[in-house]
């Protein structure tokens, strides 16, 4: 939920200096199916549950569907950013098992509880590539306490520059092209 809030903000985040997200509201999504369908897989896996090694394949799928619709989309700006942190989150998910590494350190500042289900983030005995896994911490008690990788941070950053590289004046007339 911490990174959906976050990209939420990001995209909101024009609105501040009154304008709006054009360009990346505005745009022309090519197969955006893909991007919703590596969501709704990974809310499955992680809210609803299902056998480990299932949902070690399919979380490292999701990241492939999101890899090919990133490419898919990869002229507007920003979106080159977002692709660079996902691949910084899947190669790390995919060298781990199906899960990304979570440091002890941010998992108890976050303070959560890990092993009911599922967890696309977890601490791993002897991790690949540990430093790119969850190592930082939106400690509890703040809301929507987490861990974060420097992936979701890449991802964040190109959130913003998608939704400030096509931002208008509220109110602007859009600019007609021949």
């Amino acid at each position: 939920m911490l990174m959906i809030a976050l990209c939420i903000l990001a995209v909101a985040s024009p609105l501040v200096a009154a304008r709006w997200p054009a360009g990346l509201v505005a745009h022309r999504w090519r197969w955006s199916a893909l991007i919703w369908l590596a969501l709704l897989v990974q809310i499955v896996i992680i809210e609803v549950g299902v056998p480990h090694t299932l949902a070690s394949v399919l979380h490292v799928l999701t990241y492939a569907a999101a890899a090919a619709f990133l490419w898919l989309n990869r002229a507007l700006p920003g979106v080159l950013i977002v692709g660079l942190g996902a691949l910084s989150n899947g190669i790390t998910i995919a060298l781990n098992g199906g899960v990304l590494p979570a440091s002890q350190a941010a998992v108890d500042a976050a303070g959560l509880e890990h092993g009911k289900s599922f967890d696309n983030s977890a601490v791993v005995e002897d991790p690949v590539l540990p430093w790119l896994g969850d190592v930082f911490a939106w400690p509890a008690p703040l809301p929507l306490a987490n861990t974060f990788s420097v992936g979701d941070v890449i991802i964040v950053v190109g959130v913003v520059v998608a939704a400030w590289s096509g931002a208008r004046r509220l109110g602007a007339q859009p600019v007609k092209t021949e």
